[in-house]
């Protein structure tokens, strides 16, 4: 099959475009999208942006994009954060593909540990979280580990490597459970919130099967890994669900986003006044007393003193 736009050999059926795409076609599609996406989620042009970086395919694509995007920006810094959770024979192993891509890139890499910012690992976490699966702790021990290393280094952004799935899954669980504050305080952040750092998402509308062939075509080097906790998530289920959507009816994970940019400035009004505290254990900031991840850690920590 030949691609719609030139005589050269498609690579790619796009099905919710209906267009057949050549190697060098699809890399203009995904770089045009992604710099259209960036232009509406914030006006940059100068100070640091952080960047999230795993080590694995997503992260790795949203790094060398805002590199190759603004790498002729004298005003503009990059700077990729590792977040090293203590997962044995599993970070170790992706950190090196993040060294690896921030080398290539010439980009500062810093890391930042579970062990450093609260005392324990998830290895240490993991079998003590119960009714929770150690996924939900991970998720937001990371988040909070993220916003204090980009605040280190007085950020300007903080950019994570979420994908068109990825966005569409988070949707789905928060309208599951009913979650509409959650909805509200989805990223990417058009305003500022005094303690936290503003979310950029540059591949939010680019599919993972998209960026997996995007890394692959660019030579990207990516850790291909799988975490070992990943199994007991409960995104797997909303993964599924929206698979088989996709399967059935291409432009699913789309409309899904829309329809949460169609109504979240609503969302943003109705919870307006919700006016964000310091944490009276870490002083960073939460909606009640206490932030999520210090609860989270004050329960493991309890139930390690009880295991004794």
């Amino acid at each position: 099959m030949k691609c719609d736009f030139c005589e050269r050999d498609a690579i790619i059926f796009v099905r919710y475009s209906g267009r057949h795409l050549c190697r060098d076609h699809f890399i203009r599609f995904v770089e045009r999208r992604v710099k259209e996406e960036l232009r509406k989620q914030a006006d940059i042009r100068r100070g640091t942006i952080a960047v999230g970086i795993s080590g694995g395919k997503d992260s790795a694509v949203a790094l060398y994009l805002l590199h190759r995007i603004f790498r002729k920006n004298r005003d503009l810094k990059l700077v990729a954060i590792t977040v090293d959770e203590g997962i044995s024979g599993y970070r170790d192993e992706a950190m090196k593909y993040a060294k690896r891509l921030t080398d290539m890139l010439g980009v500062e890499h810093i890391v930042v540990t579970f062990r450093e910012l609260y005392g324990l690992t998830l290895d240490e976490i993991a079998p003590h979280t119960d009714p929770h699966t150690p996924c939900s702790y991970c998720g937001v021990l990371r988040r909070k580990a993220l916003n204090v290393a980009a605040k280190r280094i007085n950020a300007s952004f903080l950019a994570t490597g979420l994908n068109l799935d990825d966005t569409a899954q988070t949707i789905l669980m928060n309208i599951t459970r009913g979650d509409v504050e959650r909805l509200a305080r989805m990223g990417p952040h058009g305003r500022v919130r005094e303690g936290l750092i503003p979310r950029l998402q540059p591949l939010r509308r680019i599919p993972e099967k998209e960026v997996m062939l995007y890394a692959m075509l660019r030579g990207i080097p990516f850790h291909a890994g799988t975490c070992p906790y990943a199994a007991t998530a409960v995104r797997n289920i909303y993964r599924e669900i929206l698979f088989k959507l996709e399967e059935d009816t291409p432009g699913t994970r789309h409309a899904v986003l829309n329809t949460h940019e169609e109504i979240r400035r609503a969302l943003e009004e109705r919870y307006a006044g919700v006016k964000l505290a310091e944490c009276r254990i870490c002083g960073e900031p939460c909606v009640g007393r206490i932030c999520k991840a210090c609860e989270m850690l004050d329960r493991i920590r309890r139930r390690l003193t009880d295991a004794g």
